[in-house]
């Protein structure tokens, strides 16, 4: 496994995986860590969160959870991928 991306919302997530596609790396997106095996051929995982919008102890143990499982994969890098065009959260 060659990349690891933690998303902060399906959107960001949906995003960087079809630039990855696009650009010839085989590439899964989840909607967080999964407990199934993935294909041999995958090179990058994306997972999606929901950290945006809840609580900032719950989005860095999120993050931080999605990280582990990336390690586990074996990824050797990483990328945290943040609001794509704007951030609608903000008031």
């Amino acid at each position: 496994m060659f990349l690891g991306v933690i998303a902060d919302d399906f959107t960001g997530a949906t995003d960087i995986a079809g630039f990855l596609v696009n650009n010839g790396l085989p590439t899964v997106q989840l909607n967080g860590p999964a407990d199934f095996d993935l294909p041999d051929e995958v090179e990058a995982v994306v997972i999606s969160l929901k950290s945006r919008s809840c609580p900032a102890e719950e989005a860095v143990r999120l993050s931080l959870d999605a990280l582990a499982y990336l390690r586990h994969l074996g990824c050797q890098h990483f990328f945290f991928k943040y609001c794509s065009t704007f951030d609608s959260t903000w008031l």
